[in-house]
């Protein structure tokens, strides 16, 4: 598979959505995606850029993506965080996940950033094995925390 790897353009959104919906479907949670391609195409290319995508293309179709944007770590600096690396199912073990990788670890070192982090679920062994073995460490120790839409309005409601 020739796989090339470039930046993501506004047009490319529809398939960067499908890969979403794909890795949603893949994690259990196929109803839990509520972006949209006009979301898209405004937070990674409008007046406040949001994220960065890199899109691997084989013979004009998009088979995978990585979508990063900026953070700051009070202990490091400036960080990348990578929210999502997906390669289509058809197109995995090709070798398309290592060049997004590598892909985006290059761009966070243009950066100049002192550290690139995400996260992965405790039960995807498969991904968990190929971070490891591309150097990444897998910190079991760390969880998750977040305030969903609800949270945010119950939390302020209750301060």
């Amino acid at each position: 598979m020739t796989i090339e790897i470039r930046d993501a353009r506004p047009e490319d959104m529809p398939a960067v959505l499908r890969l979403v919906k794909e890795l949603a479907t893949f994690e259990k949670e196929p109803e839990a995606v509520e972006v949209t391609e006009t979301d898209l195409v405004r937070d990674g290319f409008g007046e406040k850029k949001r994220f960065h995508c890199f899109v691997a293309e084989s013979q004009d179709e998009v088979v995978g993506l990585a979508l990063v944007y900026p953070r700051y770590s009070t202990w490091k600096g400036p960080v990348v965080h990578l929210e999502d690396l997906i390669v289509t199912e058809k197109a995995r073990g090709q070798g398309v996940g290592s060049t997004l990788l590598a892909t985006v670890v290059k761009y966070g070192h243009d950066l100049g950033v002192k550290r690139i982090s995400w996260e992965v679920l405790d039960w995807n062994e498969p991904a968990i094995k190929f971070y490891e073995s591309n150097g990444a460490v897998v910190m079991r120790d760390w969880d998750v925390v977040q305030l969903d839409e609800n949270g945010i309005e119950n939390y302020l409601n209750n301060i």
